[in-house]
């Protein structure tokens, strides 16, 4: 899981060009398949089947250098990526893509678009702020209001979501399948097993670090059980 690219180490959550195209040059270099996000549900659901050294790519939030980045260097290696977004921010936010650009990825037939919430919130602050009944209304439109809007902007399904600041719980999960999800995702830093629940699959937060042995470790799942930020100062856009 990638959030933002560029030539230097901005933040904890940076990976610079480099780095990122080496990684892509090593899944290539070793016999790695990069799969469609949607196939390793299926996988865990028991419908389907994956290659040996299968990885899924995803990419958090719609930074703008998700575009001007990431975007050519998978058309290099014409590999899938998931692009987990959360639609306030597009076109309004200075660090994110616009909706043409969003457009401009989905038509290159590489980008799939998915849900991260409508505006990022912080669940266990939200839950902790609120009165009950006023918490689930929240989570009801962060949950649905994306679907809305990315599937009437896209045209296809949008079912699956990544957890903002990878916060879960068997509440949050209730709704997000009555919402209509299918699989959401997490950044507890473990690989995917078909014993998983699948609506808390596991991702390993990628950074500029993730090079040489660490990356080798990582793909292996040896790499450290380090719990991923998940404050919002740690995700400063």
């Amino acid at each position: 899981m990638y959030h933002r690219f560029g030539p230097v180490v901005a933040d904890s959550m940076t990976v610079t060009t480099p780095v990122f195209e080496w990684q892509l040059k090593y899944l290539h270099d070793h016999d790695y398949t990069v799969v469609p996000l949607r196939d390793v549900v299926k996988w865990v659901k028991g419908q389907g089947q994956l290659p040996p050294r299968a990885v899924a790519i995803t990419a958090d939030d719609g930074h703008r250098t998700v575009f001007t980045v990431m975007k050519p260097l998978i058309e290099r290696y014409r590999i899938p990526v998931t692009l987990f977004i959360y639609p306030s921010a597009i076109s309004n936010a200075s660090y994110a893509m616009t909706w043409a650009q969003l457009g401009i990825l989905k038509a290159t037939g590489l980008f799939s678009i998915q849900s991260h919430s409508y505006w990022h919130p912080n669940f266990h602050t939200e839950k902790k702020r609120l009165a009950a009944n006023a918490y689930r209304t929240l989570v009801e439109t962060q949950l649905a209001k994306p679907r809305q809007v990315l599937e009437r902007r896209f045209g296809s399904p949008v079912d699956m979501l990544a957890w903002p600041f990878g916060i879960y719980d068997d509440e949050l999960i209730a709704a997000a399948a009555k919402a209509g999800y299918v699989a959401a995702f997490t950044i507890d830093r473990r690989n995917v097993s078909v014993s998983d629940n699948v609506m808390a699959l596991p991702r390993y937060l990628v950074t500029d670090h993730d090079q040489g042995q660490a990356f080798e470790m990582l793909l292996s799942g040896k790499a450290s059980d380090k719990a991923a930020p998940r404050t919002r100062h740690d995700y400063q856009k």
